[in-house]
């Protein structure tokens, strides 16, 4: 068998056991954001960008959400203030919570996306690995990680520098898992919420793929509720 499918199995195995906890935290704050008219917010810096449009835009997942979208797809993540720059032009309500990924937790613009949505009244849901960042100094000057801000941290377990498999004859580990344990994280995070609201009497508004007949027309209607607030940063 490929090695990597041992890795990912293991890496599973792992979130399963220790992240319920923080699962279950993180969907109680989507839940009771939704339930309350808020939308669900997402952002990730170069490659966590592909975990950021996870749970965004996308079939079965919740119509009331977006993606902040960095522009530069991180290329200015490690300056102090582009963060800060970028949240000018973002909507964030206080209802609203904001789903950081970052798997170092170290750079500024994640950093920054997590401390102005907190200011302006929103909660935060980090994705991160704590035991890679923990050994790593934050490069904004707050001197804090994420993982020391947010409000729930979905710990994604993966190792320092990500990569997860070591071959001999290279000097260097391949094999990123960040990725896959943040979808795993981020969708049973959506699969608890959902559940929540459906205890409280609410059917969450979810989209139906478009690829499916009536799929088009099922997201129109629904959409246009949320229209406002999810076709702009």
């Amino acid at each position: 068998m490929n090695r990597f499918f041992g890795i990912v199995e293991g890496l599973v195995s792992e979130l399963e056991a220790t992240q319920n906890e923080s699962i279950e935290a993180a969907a109680g704050l989507i839940s009771e954001s939704i339930l309350s008219g808020g939308i669900l917010q997402s952002f990730g810096c170069g490659h966590s960008y592909g975990s950021a449009i996870e749970i965004t835009a996308r079939a079965g997942g919740l119509i009331p959400s977006k993606c902040l979208r960095d522009p530069a797809y991180g290329a200015y993540e490690h300056i102090e203030g582009v963060g800060t720059h970028f949240l000018k032009k973002a909507e964030i309500a206080p209802e609203d919570v904001v789903v950081v990924i970052s798997n170092s937790g170290r750079n500024p613009m994640p950093i920054e996306i997590a401390l102005g949505a907190q200011e302006r009244g929103a909660k935060v849901i980090a994705v991160t690995s704590v035991s890679a960042s923990s050994l790593l100094s934050s490069k904004h000057s707050s001197g804090k990680r994420l993982y020391e801000i947010a409000d729930v941290v979905l710990d994604n377990r993966t190792p320092e520098g990500d990569a997860a498999v070591r071959l001999e004859g290279m000097s260097s580990p391949i094999c990123g898992v960040s990725s896959i344990s943040a979808a795993i994280l981020l969708q049973c995070t959506m699969c608890r919420a959902c559940e929540l609201m459906l205890g409280r009497g609410f059917e969450p508004p979810v989209y139906m793929s478009q690829n499916l007949d009536g799929g088009r027309e099922f997201n129109e209607k629904l959409t246009a509720k949320y229209f406002s607030r999810i076709y702009h940063i």
